[in-house]
């Protein structure tokens, strides 16, 4: 008896099931038994998450260094907490502050080293001047915080565990994906751009 037939034959004993399929664009549908012909059509589900609550409180890294998600980005938020530059990665926003925008996709593929040489002197030099800058990305968990500890690696001399730390335990949300993490991890303290 052939390999392909014993399989064959395990296949007509699996139990028949049916399958959540979401495409790229957020259409779903439902293959019913495991057959593509016979699907049913469910409600677009996009793919992102929703933002429906405000995230507009800014956390202070280090001095004169705050991180957050795009609320923090409005008038109110930087007049509050005396925020004179704003780094958005990835979202432009439009700020009554200097501001620099970044192109910066949240995908592990994304290559960090372009986006840290072009942020990191614009972050050095507020802080050098002890004025407030605001770093933030969509979520302020992915971007946000390669940025982050791409600068404490950098402008502190701190290992990637250190810096990572020091985020985490400021704002539990962030999180780099997992290329922006391991990419961060290849560089060197004090030689990342």
């Amino acid at each position: 008896m052939s390999f392909l037939s014993e399989l064959v034959k395990k296949k007509d004993k699996l139990k028949v099931t049916d399958t959540v399929v979401t495409k790229i664009d957020g259409q779903r549908y439902v293959e019913r038994g495991g057959d593509a012909k016979n699907v049913e059509k469910l409600t677009p589900c996009y793919g992102f998450v929703v933002d429906t609550k405000p995230d507009n409180v800014p956390v202070l890294v280090i001095d004169n260094l705050y991180i957050g998600s795009q609320d923090c980005a409005s008038d109110s938020v930087i007049d509050v907490n005396n925020i004179k530059h704003v780094l958005s990665l990835g979202v432009n926003v439009y700020v009554n502050v200097n501001h620099k925008y970044i192109d910066c996709l949240d995908l592990p593929e994304t290559d960090i080293k372009c986006v840290l040489r072009e942020g990191i002197p614009f972050i050095k030099e507020a802080v050098d001047k002890k004025e407030n800058i605001l770093i933030h990305c969509n979520a302020g968990v992915s971007r946000t915080s390669m940025m982050a500890i791409g600068y404490l690696m950098h402008c502190e001399n701190m290992q990637f565990e250190d810096a990572y730390i020091l985020v985490k335990e400021k704002r539990p949300a962030v999180q780099p994906n997992d290329g922006f993490r391991k990419q961060l991890m290849a560089l060197n303290p004090g030689q990342v751009i």
